[in-house]
């Protein structure tokens, strides 16, 4: 052991040490985001990451990334048990391996981080500041990956850990949420690069990250005090409170709407109703009906925004939507936008035909997606995009670059996952949409969380999980478009890039000595 390491930092540690240590710190990554937001736990966690690849094969450290994304994911996602029990007779035996599958599988990418740092510090070992950098950026691209290959599945990002303060998110304007976490790992990486670094050597790494946590903080409350004018829009957000296993029962669509109804008839002045995904449990542009009774609940001039599925018969049969649908008093749908980025064997099965799995959603057929992110015109609003449920959790893909919208609707139905730490890890995402593109995000939700963003990221009115009720609330005011909100993920790559450039201006001063303690295979 090296000497003034603690025990746990010992280059004799075994595989299995190493994997379990890793483990531990990727079950960790969980207190870092919403609810908890322990801000301490992000050096802790990607510092004994950091740590325990020292000194290591490329195969093995694929093994010990592997097992810090199974702690990271199997903690992480383990309420997408709860979807599994709805219907628990039919898909109840599988909520265990499901997690399990899905967490070990998305594992790899952390895996391919770990195993690609240290391929690198093999090939060129380096110490320090800049093996902090390295590792960061193994990171980062490896996140990337998995917010992309095979549809994508960008959850629970490590930017994430900052969603709850102010100041420290609000760089996601500039770099996005690909970016911020570059930032947060190799800020949080830091204490581990002191750890093992040569005495000598921890001066600078101590002043660059109170340098680099003080220019966050700076930086971000410069913009977060920064007003932004509010609309003159009045909106009222429904959340019914309907449970999932009672949404889709046979005779129970007219007690939905007229609950529906009830709520949105309340005491008040609103220009915009909104209700979300699949409020109506039905295809409402085929029920005169019920298009009837909801004109007769809008006042002049008055428009509702619902979720609602949608069908369109053609030559290859039926094709069905899950879209959003405008109305006013006449009845009549004005416009619409059909979900693009479906959820995999929520709204599709991939590779049907192939895969002997259902469904977990009742009734209709696979669904087809949208034809992508678009602006909608309402009479008397504000342009807005809508995402759909998991579609709000995709960076840089929620709103059409070429017809910018002034805020975004987020319709969803979290009911799937009850009272879980689910639906506070889908608002984080979704206040980060609003602090990349500069816009407010208002969220209803069938069972909760609906929420009032405004373009900061701040909450400005939210109804909790499992709350029946409405908000009314003005509709925040748009910020003129941020960086990433004008060039998207080549923000991040310009990050990167200007890092690493500071990084080699920084090695011009001398090699650093640390590089020795990197790059050495250890059996």
């Amino acid at each position: 052991m090296k000497p003034g390491l603690p025990q746990f930092v010992s280059e004799d540690l075994n595989l299995f040490q190493r994997m379990g240590l890793a483990l531990a710190a990727g079950g960790l990554t969980v207190l870092t985001l919403t609810p908890f937001s322990w801000l301490i736990a992000v050096p802790v966690a990607f510092s004994v990451l950091f740590i325990v690849l020292r000194n290591i094969s490329t195969s093995r450290a694929f093994l010990v990334g592997w097992a810090f994304g199974l702690g990271q994911f199997g903690i992480g996602i383990s309420w997408i048990a709860e979807s599994f029990y709805v219907d628990a007779e039919r898909f109840g035996a599988l909520a265990i391996p499901a997690v399990a599958g899905l967490s070990a599988g998305l594992a790899i990418f952390p895996g391919m981080a770990a195993m690609l740092f240290a391929a690198i510090m093999q090939r060129r070992a380096v110490g320090g500041i800049a093996a902090g950098l390295l590792f960061a950026t193994c990171w980062v691209a490896t996140e990337w990956l998995r917010g992309h290959v095979l549809t994508g599945f960008p959850w629970n990002l490590a930017a994430y850990a900052l969603v709850d303060y102010a100041a420290l998110r609000q760089p996601a304007a500039w770099v996005g949420s690909y970016g911020l976490g570059f930032l947060t790992v190799f800020i949080g990486i830091l204490p581990g690069v002191l750890t093992v670094a040569a005495p000598k050597r921890r001066a600078p790494v101590l002043v660059l990250f109170a340098v680099a946590v003080a220019g966050f903080w700076v930086g971000g409350a410069l913009r977060s005090g920064q007003d932004v004018p509010p609309t003159d829009v009045a909106l009222r957000i429904v959340q019914g409170n309907v449970p999932q296993v009672e949404k889709w029962v046979p005779g129970s669509r007219q007690r939905t709407l007229e609950k529906y109804l009830g709520l949105s008839a309340q005491p008040g002045r609103f220009d915009l109703l909104l209700w979300p995904e699949t409020a109506f449990p039905g295809f409402l542009d085929e029920d005169a009906a019920a298009r009837a009774r909801i004109s007769a609940a809008l006042p002049d001039g008055r428009i509702l925004l619902t979720g609602a599925p949608d069908r369109v018969e053609g030559d290859g049969g039926t094709r069905y939507f899950n879209t959003v649908q405008a109305y006013d008093g006449s009845g009549e749908v004005l416009t619409g936008y059909a979900k693009h980025h479906l959820v995999p064997f929520g709204e599709y099965v991939p590779l049907k035909g192939w895969l002997p799995i259902e469904r977990l959603t009742e009734g209709l057929g696979d669904f087809t997606p949208g034809p992508g992110p678009r602006t909608l015109a309402i009479p008397g609003a504000p342009l807005v995009a809508v995402a759909i449920c998991y579609e709000i959790i995709f960076p840089g893909h929620v709103v059409d670059d070429l017809f910018r919208p002034d805020w975004i609707f987020n319709a969803t139905n979290d009911a799937w996952f009850g009272t879980s730490i689910g639906p506070e890890q889908h608002l984080a995402s979704a206040r980060m949409r609003a602090v990349e593109e500069g816009l407010p995000v208002v969220r209803a939700a069938n069972t909760g969380i609906s929420a009032i963003i405004d373009a900061n990221g701040n909450v400005v009115a939210r109804l909790d999980t499992g709350e029946t009720g409405t908000i009314d609330a003005g509709l925040p005011g748009a910020r003129t478009p941020t960086p990433y909100a004008r060039f998207g993920d080549w923000t991040l790559l310009v990050l990167v890039f200007g890092c690493w450039v500071f990084g080699w201006l920084a090695s011009l001063l001398g090699r650093d000595p640390d590089a020795r303690h990197f790059g050495t295979e250890v059996s």
